[in-house]
């Protein structure tokens, strides 16, 4: 990424329309901004146009932004990214989302124990998990938004947002003992 010195001046200079600058910020960030947009979608094509429509917001409200210090900017183009990403999940997608009954969500939720597994295979059963699980798995535990907040964005509700949590963990920590038993990883 770029230094805080860099990044502040480099900001400046995007911010007065200079191109060169404009590039160096998408260069410096595209990988990691990719990244962030494919833990939500996973047809790589779809991820580029998300991208495209991130970064033509980005630049058109770049002046609006207020620099805060190292990482103010990559987090606020992180914020447009996952935005524009749920925007198109909204157009894209139709969810099935399915409530659990009252009894199951009392249940406790099972922490999936990651221990000892590559992070190269956590995120590949995370990109396997349905979209609306994988999407309120993301906001939930990646962008650490409250099941109030994830209701608002998606329009449902905040018990279907909690269901959905409870199943995609569900279904993770089953992928994750299916991973350790065929790869005999112990803790």
């Amino acid at each position: 990424m770029i230094e805080n010195e860099n990044e502040h001046r480099l900001l400046r200079l995007v911010q007065k329309g200079d191109k060169q600058a404009m590039k160096k910020v998408y260069d410096s960030y595209i990988r990691y901004l990719t990244a962030v947009c494919s833990r939500y979608i996973t047809d790589s094509e779809d991820v580029k146009d998300v991208l495209q429509d991130s970064f033509l917001k980005i630049f058109s409200a770049i002046n609006a932004f207020e620099y805060r210090g190292q990482g103010s900017l990559k987090g606020w183009m992180t914020k447009i990214v996952v935005n524009e990403t749920l925007r198109f999940i909204k157009r894209n997608n139709q969810f099935l989302f399915v409530e659990l009954r009252q009894e199951k969500m009392n249940i406790i939720d099972e922490e999936p124990n990651t221990e000892g597994i590559p992070s190269s295979f956590i995120y590949q059963m995370i990109k396997d998990l349905p979209d609306g699980y994988r999407t309120i798995f993301n906001l939930y535990v990646i962008e650490q938004k409250s099941h109030k907040e994830i209701a608002e964005l998606l329009n449902i509700k905040e018990s279907t947002s909690a269901s959905q949590l409870h199943r995609a963990k569900a279904l993770l920590a089953d992928k994750i003992r299916k991973y350790r038993t065929f790869n005999s990883v112990s803790l």
